[in-house]
């Protein structure tokens, strides 16, 4: 899939796409992007954070309760 969005990103600087190609390609694009932040969340369920208090706490509850104060 990313050689495929590399290969249409070349190829839209070098001489445009076709209205299927820009389609094809915010598609694509779509699917990339919603992989990598599904990837960077499943990092964030593994990180921790420590408190001033020294208390470990999962980086995602840390940062909901710091939203809150």
């Amino acid at each position: 899939m990313l050689d495929r969005i590399n290969e249409l990103a070349k190829k839209k600087k070098a001489e445009g796409l076709t209205a299927a190609e820009q389609e094809e390609q915010k598609k694509l694009y779509k699917i990339y992007l919603g992989e990598i932040r599904q990837q960077f969340s499943a990092t964030l369920d593994n990180v921790s954070v420590r408190e001033k208090d020294g208390k470990v706490v999962p980086f995602k509850q840390a940062f909901s309760e710091k939203d809150k104060k």
